[in-house]
């Protein structure tokens, strides 16, 4: 596995996240680690291609919390960058256009083809790591959106809902214990 570009990647992410201009905030670096730390269980699970699955879930959001203007195409805009670091890291091209794809196809709320379990990886750890990041989604709710408590609490539980319901039958069974815990919090 090639460290030295998973290492950059998780540098680079946090560095961009860190950015007063990102509409996320630190959030969204703790989310795209979320996503990293659950594809890699997701990658051992489903026998996936490990390190595409890592570098594609450091990369998955790159675009919105680069730009947020690219949020709605941030899977298109994010498999572009993805290229272009890449390409300026040296990682070989067929690894790239599997990066890419993951990329594109991690968004539960678009109806993608997945073809790859690396794609599965990516997409069901995202999916999951709302769960990982309940925090963030209060942080989404009321201070960036300026809920009121119930308002706030309706949103996050339908967030962690509709992501559990976007997850592969696999991964639904595999995190079944987690989303039963979290969602007994928000009651």
């Amino acid at each position: 596995m090639r460290v030295d570009i998973i290492k950059y990647l998780r540098t680079e992410v946090k560095r961009r996240c860190e950015m007063p201009d990102n509409f996320f905030g630190i959030g969204g670096f703790y989310h795209i680690e979320a996503v990293v730390k659950n594809s890699e269980l997701l990658a051992d699970k489903y026998k996936a291609d490990k390190e595409v699955v890592m570098i594609a879930a450091w990369l998955h959001d790159i675009a919105s919390v680069t730009d947020y203007s690219l949020y709605k195409l941030h899977h298109i805009y994010g498999a572009e960058m993805a290229n272009e670091i890449l390409q300026q890291l040296g990682y070989e091209m067929n690894k790239i256009k599997l990066v890419e794809q993951c990329i594109r196809n991690h968004r539960g709320s678009i109806s993608n083809n997945r073809t790859t379990v690396e794609e599965i990886c990516v997409a069901d750890a995202d999916a999951i790591s709302h769960f990982d990041n309940v925090p963030s989604l209060l942080y989404l709710a009321y201070v960036k959106r300026n809920m009121e408590i119930d308002e706030g609490k309706v949103f996050v539980r339908s967030k962690l809902e509709r992501s559990f319901i976007k997850l592969s039958s696999e991964s639904k069974e595999y995190y079944m214990a987690k989303y039963e815990q979290v969602i007994r919090v928000l009651v």
